[in-house]
């Protein structure tokens, strides 16, 4: 029984929440004028948080990788794999593509057409979220291919991440003189599953060799590459654009999403040992609803906006804002618990889940 890489588990936490205060600040684009203090804080604290979609491909690519790197891909071995994706991902995935067809439908007025909806469902665009399964699934297809590459050649093995870097840098090379992506795919996001794939490898070695000066200097550049490429953004979208060739704005890009990803398995991995043991234990609990906080917290987002609206209370705007981010995480997690703790086959909804359904306090050890 291999050891478990628990710090996975707080990056899973960390992403969680990150993923929903997108959603939940995304508002500021209808609630303060151009120029103002309040929109540019906004607009930054909306994108610095977008290094999350690189943290759950990192994780992704972690366990991955991690699991099967001695395993070899039997028939037994493939088998239990696919059934594993298609009960925790694909079944939930289609099922809450439905249910905001329905949504959308009912609040929206989106017509309710077969054909519309199957594309909608083939191409994650049910809701705004759902591209990111269709990514996701992808990545699930590739990986026996990769694995099967990392232990022919072990300098692949080697230098995974810098070629995820490569292959994101000539995906955006190819986009750019080429019509014929038109659907986003796993190479937009293939730097952060690469350097989780080297770190699931390699993890012994490289925990052996973190140290705090690595983690604070990956901090320190992921943060100023993150408000570099933000600062760029925000000029270019409500301003003259700023006279930046377009491979160094992707390459901050880039390396904001991968440095900043790499931040938080090295901050991780110290609260991991910085951490006792109920408290990892609490992580892991709380973490196991992830996916299904990325499924459901738009709806849930939805409801709260409706019995909280911004414009309509008489709290002041960014008391609002926290507030229904607040209400929003507290409620998607209580949804999954209830869920899990006294619906059959929960699962189907929510993803993988733990055999007991515990509140995170009343985990004792």
């Amino acid at each position: 029984m291999k050891k478990e890489i628990a710090s996975i588990y707080y990056v899973r936490f960390f992403a969680m929440l990150m993923v929903v205060l997108v959603h939940t600040t995304a508002q500021y684009r209808h609630l303060f004028d151009v120029p103002s203090a309040q929109n540019a804080f906004y607009f930054f604290m909306n994108h610095i948080v977008r290094v999350e979609a690189g943290m759950f491909i990192m994780i992704m690519g972690i366990v991955f990788f991690y699991m099967y790197k001695d395993r070899p891909f039997t028939k037994d071995v493939f088998f239990s794999y696919w059934k594993k994706r298609v009960v925790y991902i694909l079944i939930p995935y289609i099922i809450w593509s439905l249910i905001y067809e329905v949504e959308m439908w009912h609040y929206q007025d989106r017509v309710l057409v077969w054909s519309e909806v199957w594309d909608r469902l083939l191409m994650g665009q049910s809701k705004y979220q759902l591209y990111f399964i269709f990514i996701v699934v992808q990545f699930y297809l590739i990986f026996p291919l990769l694995m099967m590459m990392v232990r022919k050649w072990s300098f692949f093995r080697k230098y995974l991440w810098v070629f995820g870097l490569l292959a994101e840098y000539a995906h955006f090379q190819f986009s750019l003189r080429s019509d014929l992506i038109q659907v986003p795919i796993f190479l937009s996001l293939i730097s952060p599953y690469l350097l989780g794939a080297w770190i699931g490898i390699h993890h012994e070695t490289i925990v052996a060799k973190m140290s705090k000066l690595k983690l604070i200097l990956t901090g320190l550049v992921g943060f100023g590459l993150g408000m570099t490429y933000v600062f760029i953004r925000y000029r270019n979208t409500y301003f003259d654009r700023l006279p930046i060739d377009p491979d160094y704005y992707k390459w901050i890009g880039i390396l904001f999403i991968f440095i900043g990803s790499l931040f938080f398995f090295y901050f991780a991995e110290y609260l991991v040992k910085w951490s006792s043991g109920k408290s990892v234990n609490r992580m892991r609990s709380v973490a196991a609803y992830s996916f299904g906080f990325y499924l459901m917290h738009p709806l849930v987002l939805f409801q709260v906006m409706e019995l909280l609206p911004t414009r309509e209370t008489p709290l002041p705007w960014h008391v609002t804002i926290f507030l229904q981010y607040v209400l929003t995480v507290v409620l998607c997690y209580l949804i999954i618990w209830l869920f899990h703790r006294f619906v059959p086959f929960a699962s189907f909804l929510f993803g993988k889940l733990p055999k007991k359904a515990q509140l995170v306090w009343q985990i004792k050890e």
